[in-house]
């Protein structure tokens, strides 16, 4: 199959799984493909979440894209009818960014009975965390010496943590193929941010 071939058929992948979501897929897809223009769509991610605010129920919709030279992340949320808006409404934003930006790709894998996994089984759960240096988290405590009875102040130790975008996808919640998509979309971006002709 051809570039161009491949590059139709992911985006059709990608407008397909969007529309399966079933999550406002017109904006949606809008706001994607105006983030993506034309750039050739390497690999996708789309996780739907529900979550469940008080009283309300609360739908959020995260597409990730990557291109040969940009990783774009888009976050679609609904919203109740508050004082702002008479009726029900919907936010989308879309960041793009450079893939030399991006500094850690974290994946942890959740498995099942661990002492008899047998290679290519999919993990209960993955977590998809990607940092490229717009979001911190800094941990501090109080930093201490050896001696027990020591009352010294002796300032603060901690530790930054890049957490720009974490993702959590399960078999349970979300089905076997987008936990399978999850780690594609993982090895994806771990191959492209290690690529040194980028």
């Amino acid at each position: 199959m051809d570039g161009m071939a491949k590059t139709s058929t992911t985006t059709q992948g990608l407008r397909a799984a969007i529309e399966r979501s079933g999550y406002y897929p017109a904006l949606v897809a809008e706001a994607v493909e105006a983030a993506v223009g034309g750039e050739p769509i390497r690999s996708y991610l789309v996780h739907q979440e529900t979550t469940f605010d008080q009283n309300e129920v609360r739908r959020h919709v995260t597409v990730l894209v990557l291109t040969d030279h940009r990783f774009v992340v888009s976050h679609t949320d609904e919203q109740a009818a508050d004082s702002t808006s008479p009726t029900p409404y919907a936010t989308t934003s879309t960041e793009s960014v450079k893939l030399d930006r991006i500094s850690s790709v974290v994946v942890s894998r959740v498995v099942a009975n661990p002492e008899s996994y047998t290679p290519g089984t999919l993990p209960r759960e993955v977590v998809l965390t990607i940092g490229w240096g717009a979001v911190a988290r800094i941990d501090l405590e109080p930093a201490a010496c050896g001696d027990p009875n020591c009352e010294a102040d002796h300032g603060y130790t901690g530790s930054s943590t890049a957490d720009d975008l974490s993702l959590r996808v399960s078999e349970a919640g979300d089905g076997p193929e987008t936990v399978r998509q999850a780690l594609v979309f993982a090895q994806a971006v771990s191959e492209a941010t290690a690529d040194p002709t980028r």
